[in-house]
């Protein structure tokens, strides 16, 4: 890894292009096959993303692919096209088994792997309200299922992706939807299985987890703060509407912040993002107003004590 001192007052963006909660019926604009999700991960590294957050999908149907062969079509493609940090999911889809959400991650060994700190309720079943529609039979199917799903992260299974893909000098974000997942990761900290800096991703409106309102967001960093404090980097999403309102109190924090279609299909009240890097750049826009800067890629590696693209499996 290539020494670099850390930068000081640089927001990092990360852009989560796809994932495996909104699905196609829902917008046009979601990336579901290889040459769409490559085309809108560069796009949104070009608008100012230094970290792109990648899941695949099945070209045909848009299901969640976790498949190391599902991945291969366009990661290189992407490294190819951008110096951004590439960060695979060990999330997946709550449906899948643990072994299955870790194989491509301890496969591609990536800079940057997601991993969720905690066992959670996990309700998309209220999307059902404003979406009546699907094209494919397991889109609706997903979303009812969601009413009796608990997202098993049990702290085996968190051990086991910390085991498979550690030793490949990975790193994570550690997705933290609660509080207690705070305390979680503190547990593998005293344990010594993780190490500092710690990148934590704190996920603010999904049902089954911490709410989306400002003291949930205050709540969080004093918690972060006190159990690690200058260990860590912090960083939010808000899911659907709360997206840029939580990160624009995040950026004001000193915090870091996430967007992508992922998180949210919207760009605006009733108005659907038209592709990842639209919201990149909004977000863009609320950190220079604050009058702070973007981290690049290599200043996001630097904040993050990454091992540098160069030492991929891809």
């Amino acid at each position: 890894m290539t020494e670099h001192p850390a930068p000081k007052g640089k927001v990092i963006i990360t852009c989560a292009i796809t994932g495996a909660i909104h699905t196609p019926s829902m917008t046009p604009y979601l990336p579901i096959t290889p040459d769409e999700l490559a085309t809108a991960a560069v796009a949104a590294a070009k608008a100012g993303a230094a970290i792109l957050h990648l899941h695949a999908r099945d070209p045909e149907t848009g299901r969640p692919d976790q498949s190391p062969e599902g991945f291969a079509p366009f990661l290189p493609r992407i490294k190819q096209a951008t110096n951004a940090v590439l960060n695979i999911t060990t999330g997946g889809s709550p449906y899948m088994s643990v072994e299955e959400r870790a194989a491509p991650a301890a496969h591609y060994q990536p800079e940057v792997a997601s991993l969720n700190m905690g066992s959670m309720n996990f309700g998309l079943y209220p999307m059902l309200k404003r979406f009546k529609a699907f094209k494919h039979d397991w889109e609706r199917e997903h979303l009812e299922g969601s009413k009796d799903l608990v997202f098993r992260n049990s702290f085996k299974d968190i051990e086991y992706v910390l085991q498979t893909c550690y030793g490949n000098g990975t790193r994570f974000e550690f997705e933290c939807y609660d509080i207690s997942h705070l305390y979680n990761l503190a547990h593998f900290a005293d344990r010594g299985l993780v190490k500092a800096p710690f990148f934590v991703q704190s996920v603010f409106g999904l049902l089954g987890g911490i709410g989306p309102h400002p003291e949930d967001v205050l709540h969080m960093k004093r918690t972060a703060d006190r159990l690690f404090g200058a260990e860590y980097r912090w960083s939010v999403l808000g899911a659907g509407s709360n997206q840029f309102r939580i990160a624009a109190q995040a950026a004001a924090l000193g915090g870091n912040v996430r967007v992508g279609l992922e998180d949210s299909i919207w760009a605006g009240p009733g108005q659907l993002a038209t592709s990842n890097a639209v919201q990149v750049s909004r977000v863009r826009q609320i950190i220079e107003g604050l009058g702070l800067d973007v981290a690049s890629p290599d200043e996001a590696r630097a904040l993050l004590a990454l091992k540098g693209g160069d030492k991929v499996a891809f």
